[in-house]
């Protein structure tokens, strides 16, 4: 039997399965041939042409070609040639947001079928020669009663499957009114696919169609001249040519590269040096890397020409060609990094250099990227259904209470409470969780490959405008495309931003050039900042954990930090493996009760495992497995795709191996049980290493310029705390912190020596426009004198101009906000349109006389809360009722098991789940000097105490000392009242 028009799920909030379950579907009512045709999208039909074999299918591949839910026509790719036409065509349409005609282009190599309905509305009567009626079993009734019977060359059967059964059906609605956002009893027919539309068995065909047998003939007839064949498991884009029109040129230009550049990362170049170089070369070389090396290189080199900070990271530090190119600044004879981690025979999967950039430099490196070579996409991936969000969903589908939805959604409610629509909206949440949702960009993939990007799929245009694949990255690998991960992140822009306001704020103090990490490395005062914990703002050290674990570590030095980024993953941490690295760290006693052959093996890290390459460490030198088999053992533990059977031969080679050498049967076993409980969780060691070498350069800037480091900080959104924990550090430093200024502030916060401005972006519903303005006017002519100088300046309407009065902006004046206000309102008419066009004459200002007006601190902070989200004076001063006698975070190490008053702002709060299915909270605050303490509650004072909201909190506990990390065990917590909003009290009196 034939199915020329088949949907997955990837027919976004439409299709009901995926399309292993279409193929399942497919082999219980033996389908020998079908199509998988998704409504404007290709993301299925790679993974269909690779899995359909396994059911016994011949796979077809093509587009159902929809204007929202109104289907056109139906095209079939007879070969790869007519995949991509048909790619193209989608992606044509989908980047200029087009419409489908009603009908079909001129598609060579491509099947176009008509549906009987459309061409009836349409009275079409001219075909082409791969041009086709499709008729189902439901429109067959109306074929026999029009002309179009005549056209028997032309009938094909075309019998969509969306659904399974009724379930389906039901889930297929409520995801229409979902994508129409309306209610499931106002969905329009018009936008819901037919209940008819499943897959019949091939005896309820045959009968329908018993008096048409060329129909069934004509659709056989199309299929056998479809064949569409892509080489899975191959390499699609490797021995790309970069350097030339050969691949021995990109060979010499690779190895002149090396030669060149050797001198710079290896002045006293000895013979293990070169010997590596070798080993690399002979391998890159012989499993078609040249060219992703050589691509990486020049998009590090454009980089680098556009003075844009980046760093290389991932597997990739496992290479020393990497490091000698600057594509990374991780030795790997330094650390003894594995270059098998990165690259061997027996990886399946491409390599994975993952390049860092700042975020405001990531979209001129990819247009870069997209400028130099021909064929590239970004990759596309998929945002799925969540349970809470489809409960919310659903539940406005079904017409729920506002209450009722949002209990559904956090999950607070008692299943036998719930009324029968309720549990219908939890039964389908339950279905449709995991569903595609909508097609989004991955993080940081881009595709280059040797032929055109819609041999693959189609594509769509994000906002960005780079043109991006309907494919993840899972099918990409098992074509067989490797992809070039270009990332973003905010930590980088921290250090150049930091760089040029030191230059501005102190043009005469000298900056170490920041690729000088040795220098860092060897800094005492730089190293007592990571010892002390003392790293708020710092890339990748400055959550409470991280800080903790710091001082726990006493951490001085590059390699302690390197196993610090590693050692805070949830594998080791979850095992109990990071208590015992840290007493093992300071208790070199403690070192001995390692086994002697894991301490013999990783003497670095005290017999214990901590990176992703002490796995193959334990298989090469405990097992004796070679590099590649330890690799793949490494991969099979972290869960990634090994051939079938392999990692069964690997176990058996492991064992094997040790009884041989000798090992007991329990020794074997609890070794690989380490092995198995740790491997998919840890870094690789040149990723935390690549991680540390940033650290480094933040700790840096941050211990010689703090206050343009934490400047930095804030213009690139902060980190792990929020705007207040930054200004707080910063006043710690001894800056001075002020609300925006007309004359002093710019878009993002400014410093002046040690004043610092926040910026006008801070400021809730100012507008862009109004921004832009001011600034302007102030850089073309002056800063503004008086009030009446402004408004004689910046044409702004009076509801801007009472925000920019409201949180002070003038107050370079003099004269008080409420003052300035009631002055505006007589100065300008706020009824009157606004102009843009500048005034010829200032008319002089009439002033006027007003009555004193009341100020406040507490309006002043209730103001800044409302527009700024926060207020700058201490969150203390605006309590009810002083705070008690209690004791400051400065003295807790005085009273170490003793029982403590302590108060505290809450700056943040981890909620983590117990083994026991309970949870518990790690808590951070700010005391009354604003210094920082941490506090643990343990599962039966979280759930009597939730930390769930901000505010200042009266905290009963004892002190404990843990490895010097001072924490406070939480007994009990009273959150304090704050003082009301005094411009409410006011209106209602």
């Amino acid at each position: 039997m034939y199915y020329l028009n088949a949907h997955t799920w990837y027919s976004l909030r439409y299709g009901t399965f995926s399309v292993e379950k279409l193929c399942a579907l497919a082999q219980s009512h033996k389908v020998k041939h079908l199509a998988v045709t998704d409504i404007n999208n290709t993301s299925a039909c790679l993974n269909f042409l690779n899995i359909a074999s396994q059911y016994g299918i011949k796979p077809l591949v093509g587009i159902d070609f929809r204007n929202g839910a109104r289907q056109q026509y139906v095209g079939i790719a007879k070969n790869n040639e007519g995949f991509r036409k048909l790619n193209e065509h989608l992606s044509l349409h989908l980047h200029l947001k087009k419409t489908f005609k009603p009908e079909a282009p001129a598609l060579p190599d491509c099947f176009i079928i008509y549906p009987f309905d459309k061409v009836v509305a349409n009275k079409k009567t001219f075909f082409l020669a791969n041009e086709f009626i499709g008729i189902s079993a439901e429109s067959l009734r109306k074929l026999k009663f029009s002309s179009y019977l005549n056209y028997k060359d032309k009938l094909v059967l075309l019998q969509t499957v969306t659904f399974r059964n009724k379930r389906d059906y039901n889930a297929h609605r409520l995801l229409r009114a979902i994508d129409n956002n309306t209610l499931l009893s106002k969905l329009p027919i018009s936008e819901q696919g037919s209940f008819s539309d499943q897959m019949m068995p091939p005896e309820v065909i045959a009968e329908a169609f018993e008096d048409y047998p060329h129909i069934l003939e004509n659709t056989k007839k199309l299929i056998s001249n479809c064949e569409v064949d892509f080489r899975f498991g191959k390499t699609q884009n490797r021995n790309l040519l970069v350097a030339g029109e050969t691949a021995e040129a990109d060979i010499l230009r690779l190895k002149k590269l090396c030669e060149e550049k050797l001198e710079k990362r290896y002045p006293h170049a000895e013979k293990k040096v070169f010997e590596r170089i070798d080993k690399e070369l002979n391998a890159i070389i012989k499993l078609g890397f040249v060219s992703y090396f050589l691509i990486n290189y020049d998009i590090v080199t454009y980089a680098r020409f556009k003075k844009f900070p980046f760093i290389g990271r991932g597997s990739g530090a496992n290479s020393i060609i990497a490091y000698i190119l600057g594509i990374t600044n991780v030795d790997p004879i330094e650390l003894d990094l594995y270059f098998e981690r990165f690259i061997n025979e027996s990886r399946s999967s491409p390599p994975d250099f993952d390049i860092d950039f700042s975020w405001k430099d990531r979209n001129d490196v990819t247009a870069h990227i997209f400028s130099t070579y021909k064929n590239t996409a970004l990759m596309g991936t998929y945002v799925t259904f969540k349970r809470r969000a489809v409960a919310r969903e659903l539940g406005k589908v079904f017409g729920l209470p506002k209450e009722n939805i949002d209990r559904l959604s956090a999950g607070f409610f008692h299943l036998d409470q719930l009324d029968k629509m309720e549990k219908l909206v939890l039964r389908y949440s339950a279905l449709i969780e995991g569903f595609p949702n909508y097609l989004s960009v991955h993080s940081g993939g881009i595709l280059i490959l040797n032929d055109s990007v819609y041999n693959y799929a189609a594509t769509f245009l994000p906002p960005k405008g780079f043109e991006t694949i309907q494919i993840d990255m899972n099918i990409a690998e098992e074509v067989g495309i490797h992809k070039f991960d270009i990332l973003a992140q905010r930590g980088l822009s921290k250090i150049t931003d930091a760089i040029e306001i030191i230059k501005e704020n102190q043009p005469d103090a000298y900056i170490e050039p920041i690729e000088n990490i040795a220098v860092f490395k060897e800094d005492p005062q730089i190293n007592d900042l990571l010892k002390t914990g003392d790293c708020m703002g710092v890339f990748y050290v400055e959550s409470p954990a991280m800080r903790g674990l710091l001082t726990k570590l006493q951490t001085d030095n590059y390699l302690n930090l390197v196993a610090a980024s590693s050692i805070i993953r949830p594998g080791i941490s979850s095992g109990g493996m990071k208590e015992e690295y840290i007493k093992r760290h300071r208790n070199p006693e403690r070192r001995k009760q390692g086994h002697p052959v894991m301490l013999k093996i990783m003497d670095d890290t005290y017999g214990i495992m901590v990176y992703q390459e002490d796995v193959m460490k334990v298989a090469h030198k405990f097992a004796g497995l070679s590099f590649e088999d330890a690799d793949v053992l490494r991969r099979g533990m972290s869960g990634k795709k090994t051939s079938k059977g392999q990692m069964e031969l690997i176990q058996a080679k492991f064992r094997s191996n040790c009884r041989a050498k000798g090992y007991s049967e329990e020794i074997i076993s609890e070794v690989w049980e380490q092995i198995s409980s740790f491997a998919g969780y840890a870094f690789p060691k040149g990723h935390s290493a690549s991680y540390a070498i940033e650290s480094y350069q933040s700790l840096y800037l941050k211990k010689y310029f703090p206050l343009e480091f934490m400047v930095a900080a804030l213009n690139n959104g902060g980190g792990f705390y929020n705007v207040e924990t930054y200004i707080q550090e910063i006043r710690k430093c001894g800056g001075s912190v002020h609300a925006p200024c007309i004359n002093k502030s710019d878009h993002p916060t400014s410093i002046y020596g040690k004043d610092i401005y926040l910026g006008l972006g801070y400021i809730k519903e100012l507008e862009t426009q109004t921004v832009k303005q001011i600034l302007e006017n102030r850089q073309f002519f002056r800063e503004f004198t008086s009030f009446d100088d402004f408004i004689d300046r910046v044409n702004i309407s009076i509801e801007q101009l009472s925000i920019l009065l409201k949180i002070n902006a003038f107050r370079f004046t003099g004269l008080d906000k409420h003052h300035l206000l009631w002055k505006a309102h007589f100065k300008l008419n706020a009824s009157k349109t606004s102009t843009r066009q500048e005034r010829l004459f200032n008319t002089p200002h009439k002033d006027f006389e007003l009555p004193e007006f009341e100020f406040s601190d507490l309006i002043e902070a209730f103001d800044q809360m409302e527009l700024l989200g926060f207020p700058l004076c201490s969150h203390f001063k605006l309590l009810r009722h002083a705070i008690e006698d209690g004791i400051k975070a400065k003295d807790l190490s005085n009273y170490v098991g003793r029982e403590i008053i302590i108060y505290g702002d809450l700056i943040t709060a981890k909620k983590t789940g117990t083994s026991t299915g309970k949870y518990m909270y790690f808590g951070t605050f700010f005391d009354s000097e604003a210094n920082v303490f941490d506090t643990v509650q343990f599962s039966a004072v979280a759930e009597k105490y939730p930390l769930r909201s901000k505010g200042i909190y009266k905290c009963y506990g004892k002190v404990n000392n843990e490895l010097d990390y001072i924490s406070i065990k939480i007994h009990k917590l009273v959150r304090q009242e704050t003082l009301g909003d005094p411009r409410l009290l006011n209106s209602l009196r």
